[in-house]
């Protein structure tokens, strides 16, 4: 049974789903909007989210936690000194995920997910 547990597996062992939401959340940090499947979508939302509220505080620590979960030193900068000093006076909600077509080799659904 599933109680409580609401994350997807995507197939993938737990090192490789961490690779690849680091993987994501490096490439949406660098470029501000990236194509994916709307279910790594849902989840990179609040990967990322949190990783935004922690560069609000902008400190030491925060910063080497941050730079520990998605393990790129230019993205951690960006984040830090372009991304989150944009949404210092938000509560929350820096993502939003739009829905694309469906794709055309699986037919799988596809998102757009991008900074507000």
């Amino acid at each position: 049974m599933r109680h409580h547990s609401n994350k997807r597996k995507f197939g993938r062992e737990k090192t490789q789903r961490n690779a690849l939401m680091r993987s994501l959340a490096r490439n949406l940090i660098r470029d501000t909007r990236i194509k994916t499947t709307t279910a790594k979508a849902k989840e990179l939302r609040p990967f990322v989210e949190k990783l935004v509220t922690k560069a609000k505080v902008a400190t030491v620590a925060s910063r080497r936690l941050v730079n520990s979960r998605i393990m790129g030193a230019p993205e951690t900068k960006k984040l830090f000194e372009e991304l989150a000093p944009k949404y210092m006076d938000r509560k929350g909600g820096y993502i939003r995920i739009m829905k694309l077509p469906n794709r055309d080799l699986d037919g799988s659904p596809m998102s757009l997910i991008e900074f507000v």
